[in-house]
């Protein structure tokens, strides 16, 4: 079971991350992986929000996730490092 100080630190985590572009891995099941980049938009108490880029011609999107597909890593997220420091 997970301990809520673990999914207390992914949220505080992910909060300092807001606006960060990102890489999610969602395992849907029946192997099956879905992966999608976007960026970091909101975190809320149980879940947070990732704004779906997939191309030009359709609109964005957004994809909530929990904290605790994380942490049993059903979801994979990847914070993408900042260009602007490069």
């Amino acid at each position: 079971m997970a301990s809520k100080q673990e999914v207390t630190s992914i949220r505080n985590g992910l909060k300092k991350r807001i606006g960060s572009q990102v890489v999610v891995r969602a395992n849907t099941g029946r192997k099956r992986i879905v992966e999608k980049n976007g960026v970091l938009e909101q975190t809320y108490p149980n879940v947070f929000v990732v704004l779906i880029n997939d191309s030009v011609e359709t609109p964005s999107r957004r994809m909530s996730f929990s904290y605790v597909d994380v942490l049993t890593k059903t979801v994979e997220l990847e914070i993408c490092p900042d260009r602007s420091t490069a």
